[in-house]
């Protein structure tokens, strides 16, 4: 596999990270709301939805790192 292949893959990765992050931020802001959990519970999710999306930053930074290293 080369390098490209492998940073493809990853940008595909880091890319179904943050599609999972919110459809599933959505999913428990929805099921917050349907069976009335508390705006503690609800922030929780807001705080886990939050660390995902940072998550996958920290992702792209390395993705990019790894892509101008690889320009040489």
């Amino acid at each position: 596999m080369t390098d490209r292949d492998r940073h493809n893959r990853q940008g595909r990765i880091i890319a179904l990270v943050i599609a999972g992050t919110g459809l599933a931020w959505i999913a428990a802001m929805l099921a917050g709301e349907a069976l009335g959990w508390s705006q503690r519970t609800r922030a929780f999710f807001d705080l886990a939805a939050i660390a995902g999306f940072g998550t996958a930053i920290w992702m792209i930074y390395g993705l990019w790192r790894a892509r101008q290293q690889n320009k040489d």
